[in-house]
């Protein structure tokens, strides 16, 4: 080869690239900011739920719900790089089969009662404020036996599955479990009365990123950690930044998290993404309770796991 122009093009022929010339470069000096902080209303979201409970039935989906998805240029499904949120109801006299999938998964439930979910053999009520667990590929289906329509917010870790390839996804053979048992307290159901207790006799955070904080479960599933947190009106937390992406589901409570330069006004039922590594500080504008899910154990897991202070300019 006579000169680098017949070397590239020797090296391109074979799909191959000089680590010396690289077209784009594959390390750099912190996380890149790629994914979008955004927040999506519950007072927006809900009335499209109520008008799809009547245009959309269980023949056409199995379950109705609407995908939160970043507006990153070039997304078409993830709410944050390893997670996606939906907002989902359930109607009176529904019920959803049963199914299970490679990715984990979880609810936070926004309103309503008499509706229940089994997992795995186990049937419990889904009540407001309740973190619900599904684990990866355990059986699970939900139904709604109430007067009310309930609404919830799901959490599961398929863009990370996809990122990996390991996914499965099955039908229950008989669309619903039949070995079945009832139960009010299980480890799948982490209760709001006992969020609210901890949280009652947690240790406040000085200067931190929320006034009490307590994490359900250690952590609730393998690759998503679930932290309650409260914080009161006039609260200004600490600005701060973490190589995990965050999903908050805000419960009760009113207020304006700054992301980098991008501010995010919530109120209850909303849900706003905060992407890895983009510096955040909550203003608490009404007394507080979010639900904060991260892809803390993941980043944990392989000691890719940093937080720290950032100090205003």
């Amino acid at each position: 080869m006579k000169n680098l122009d017949t070397l590239y093009e020797a090296i391109d022929g074979l799909s191959l690239e000089g680590g010396w010339h690289r077209k784009t470069p594959s390390l750099w000096p912190e996380p890149r900011k790629n994914f979008l902080p955004y927040i999506w209303h519950y007072a927006d979201v809900k009335p499209i739920l109520e008008a799809a409970g009547h245009l959309v039935d269980h023949r056409m989906a199995d379950r109705r719900n609407l995908t939160m998805t970043n507006p990153v240029p070039g997304n078409l499904y993830a709410t944050a790089r390893t997670m996606v949120a939906a907002y989902q109801s359930i109607k009176p006299g529904e019920c959803a089969d049963s199914h299970r999938h490679t990715p984990n998964a979880l609810r936070i439930i926004l309103e309503g009662r008499g509706s229940y979910t089994t997992v795995n053999g186990t049937r419990v009520e889904m009540r407001p404020g309740d973190v619900l667990l599904t684990p990866s590929m355990n059986w699970h289906a939900h139904e709604s036996v109430g007067p009310d329509e309930c609404f919830w917010v799901d959490v599961l870790d398929v863009p990370l599955v996809h990122l990996l390839e390991p996914m499965f996804f099955e039908r229950h053979p008989n669309k619903l479990e039949t070995d079945i048992h009832n139960v009010d307290e299980c480890g799948l159901a982490l209760r709001w009365e006992e969020s609210l207790r901890r949280l009652d006799h947690a240790t406040p955070i000085q200067d931190g990123v929320a006034e009490r904080e307590v994490e359900l479960g250690s952590p609730a599933l393998k690759t998503m950690a679930v932290h309650a947190q409260r914080m009161s009106k006039g609260f200004v937390s600490r600005q701060h930044r973490t190589s995990a992406n965050a999903l908050f589901t805000v419960i009760e409570g009113a207020g304006v998290t700054q992301v980098g330069d991008k501010q995010l006004a919530w109120n209850r039922g909303d849900v706003f993404v905060v992407p890895a590594w983009q510096p955040y500080q909550h203003t608490v504008t009404a007394d507080t309770h979010i639900v904060r899910v991260s892809d803390e154990p993941v980043m944990k897991a392989f000691d890719f796991f940093r937080h720290e202070q950032v100090l205003l300019a």
